[in-house]
């Protein structure tokens, strides 16, 4: 089966700085993995790279068998990309804002079908047509996440999904995640929450200061350092 990402040797340098340095990992479909790492490693650079939105310096990105340098356009089809600061519009309500989105979609997509499922996935009850400003954090985030998968993307790519978010909101974005990818959507999640991560993902990338330290199962990890949870992996690891 093909993988549905796959990076070789990426690196992103602005100026005299190299922010990715020889960057390689695959993510097989419908799995979902996540590249974690502390504040600055270059999570977010390398999320951008793969949404086109940044410009790969030398290495290779492709998504569903589609360049990223090359086939821009075709990749941006396959994608949904949630950057960890992202919004909606606050005056107006979530049903509006769901079919505003749509709409960038028609009639590429099937309006109708994008809004029934961009309703199911928010899963807001009565508060759908409540204004998004008096939407708590955890129900912009379902929001947000809806309005990325509606279009049916096969790959989608969120930053730091579940910051700011307090336990029981985390919790329940991290099982609407895992929905998403038992319903055949390759996610990749970047964080620096380690233990967030070591629940939720199939396979993990660690990179700290633009480079991949590990990448392996949860469980591998953990047996290679004899390590309790990922944190202390990554600590012995990046000590080594």
């Amino acid at each position: 089966m093909e993988d549905a990402l796959v990076l070789k040797d990426v690196c992103k340098v602005y100026g005299d700085r190299e922010a990715v340095r020889n960057l390689s990992f695959s993510v097989q479909p419908g799995k979902i993995f996540g590249l974690i790492g502390p504040n600055g490693a270059g999570k977010t650079t390398t999320l951008r790279m793969i949404c086109t939105i940044l410009r790969v310096t030398s290495g290779t990105i492709e998504v569903c068998g589609h360049n990223v340098m090359k086939e821009g356009a075709l990749v941006r089809k396959d994608i949904s990309y949630l950057p960890e600061d992202a919004g909606a519009y606050k005056e107006l309500t979530g049903r509006t804002y769901l079919k505003f989105m749509a709409r960038f979609f028609s009639p590429e997509k099937d309006f109708d079908g994008m809004m029934a499922r961009g309703l199911h996935i928010a899963n807001l009850g009565d508060r759908i047509d409540s204004k998004v400003s008096t939407y708590s954090k955890g129900m912009m985030r379902r929001l947000l996440i809806a309005r990325a998968i509606m279009p049916e993307p096969k790959v989608a790519i969120m930053d730091e999904i579940t910051s700011g978010l307090d336990v029981m909101n985390a919790y329940e974005i991290r099982e609407l995640v895992r929905q998403i990818a038992q319903a055949g959507v390759t996610v990749l999640i970047s964080s620096h929450n380690m233990f967030e991560v070591e629940s939720l993902c199939d396979r993990v990338g660690m990179i700290n200061h633009g480079e991949l330290v590990l990448c392996g199962t949860p469980a591998e990890l953990k047996e290679q350092f004899a390590a309790r949870n990922l944190e202390e992996v990554f600590i012995k690891a990046v000590k080594a």
